[in-house]
């Protein structure tokens, strides 16, 4: 089992920035990727972005980021705390959401992965 717990999220201007963290405890040697997605009132739950690596959980990753995201989040790891950041930069109304970090085994694409553990979500609200 792995345990996820995120925070960070809060209420923020359009054009600010957060930073969440998700931090992950229990069996981590049995994942080899780290993600978020994210549901906003009335959609799917979309994928953000994520970390996946080969080996042991401190070794070197690769990053993946939907579209939408891209040179606006930055997903990163402190292996020293076992917790992996989703920073996020010139926020905008349609980023309002609930935020889920999520762990698994991965093959694959971890956009399009099944993941084994979900954290309990944190809202960010970002006004216009």
């Amino acid at each position: 089992q792995v345990h996820l717990v995120e925070s960070g999220g809060r209420l923020v201007q359009a054009g600010g920035s957060l930073r969440l963290s998700c931090a992950a405890s229990g069996n981590i040697f049995s994942i080899n990727t780290v993600g978020w997605f994210r549901q906003a009132p009335g959609k799917e739950r979309e994928f953000v972005a994520a970390l996946n690596w080969r080996g042991d959980f401190r070794g070197a990753y690769t990053t993946y980021y939907a579209d939408s995201v891209k040179d606006q989040f930055t997903i990163f790891r402190d292996n020293a705390e076992n917790i992996v950041y989703l920073q996020m930069n010139s926020l905008k109304p349609e980023d309002t959401a609930v935020y889920y970090c999520t762990a698994g085994a991965v093959q694959g694409s971890p956009a399009q992965a099944r993941y084994d553990y979900w954290g309990q979500g944190t809202q960010i609200t970002v006004s216009s």
